[in-house]
């Protein structure tokens, strides 16, 4: 749990689980220290079509060991708010993401979701199982 959640609750160790094709880059000075309740963090990323977004998200809550939640207050949704929870299993741990998230422009935006977002989505949180399991289980 202590490597997991050292790795985790550093901020700057998001962009190594990020796929590349994301473009994802902290835009924020971070430092070296563990992320805290209130701690806003800026990035730029590149979903589609290579074309930079900029995305600014807050940590809300932190438990050590536990969980901590971002949420987005500025970006492409209308809506993010991101659990990650952490739990000692035997011979591990059980990490577990709960996402809510909305997108804009109503119609059109439902209609991205159903065509894209989702499946997107879908891949960078399995992309994410895929490197974590490779950077834990070496």
């Amino acid at each position: 749990m202590e490597k997991t959640w050292d790795f985790f609750s550093s901020p700057k160790n998001l962009q190594e689980i990020t796929p590349d094709y994301m473009g994802f880059n902290i835009t924020s000075d971070l430092g070296d220290g563990k992320m805290y309740p209130g701690q806003i963090i800026t990035y730029t990323v590149s979903p589609l079509l290579n074309i930079p977004i900029k995305w600014m998200t807050e940590i809300t809550h932190v438990e050590d060991h536990k969980y901590f939640i971002d949420e987005q207050r500025f970006g492409p949704y209308s809506l993010w708010h991101h659990q990650h929870w952490f739990e000692e299993v035997d011979g591990g741990v059980m990490m577990k993401d709960i996402v809510h998230y909305a997108l804009p422009l109503g119609p059109i935006g439902r209609m991205m979701k159903g065509i894209f977002i989702g499946k997107q989505l879908e891949d960078i949180f399995n992309y994410r199982v895929e490197a974590v399991e490779k950077l834990f289980n070496q």
